[in-house]
């Protein structure tokens, strides 16, 4: 099965950037979309973000557009999230999932259970 590892996180100051990285493993990472979510302290998991298979799609929560930026590299087997303008609200942990389904990498799910398979994490803090 496809496993995911999120890297990148770190503490900033709001107004800056950071990058995440989620490297894939498995032959058939380029056949699924992929979703970026975040949970911050105390609150569910929220959807951030998510490219489908070849990156020529993508969606944003209202609350990251403009701001933030997901793309794909399908011979690297990664995905990216640039998070640009950092607020202090972004502070969560986040992190990357596959969309397995038979649909996967043709929709752009944004709910948790469109997606089968999630990385452990990688810890984002904004400071103001």
């Amino acid at each position: 099965q496809v496993q995911l590892v999120e890297s990148g996180g770190g503490l900033v100051q709001a107004g800056g950037s950071l990058r995440l990285s989620c490297a894939a493993s498995g032959r058939t990472f380029s056949t699924y979309s992929m979703g970026w979510f975040r949970r911050a302290p105390g609150k569910d998991r929220d959807f951030v973000a998510t490219i489908n298979w070849n990156g020529g799609s993508t969606h944003y929560a209202d609350s990251v557009k403009g701001r933030f930026t997901v793309s794909r590299d399908n011979v690297k087997n990664t995905v990216t999230l640039q998070m640009n303008n950092l607020k202090p609200e972004d502070t969560a942990v986040y992190c990357c999932a596959a969309d397995t389904s038979k649909v996967s990498g043709l929709r752009l799910g944004v709910s948790n259970y469109e997606y089968a398979v999630w990385g452990q994490g990688t810890q984002v803090t904004v400071s103001s």
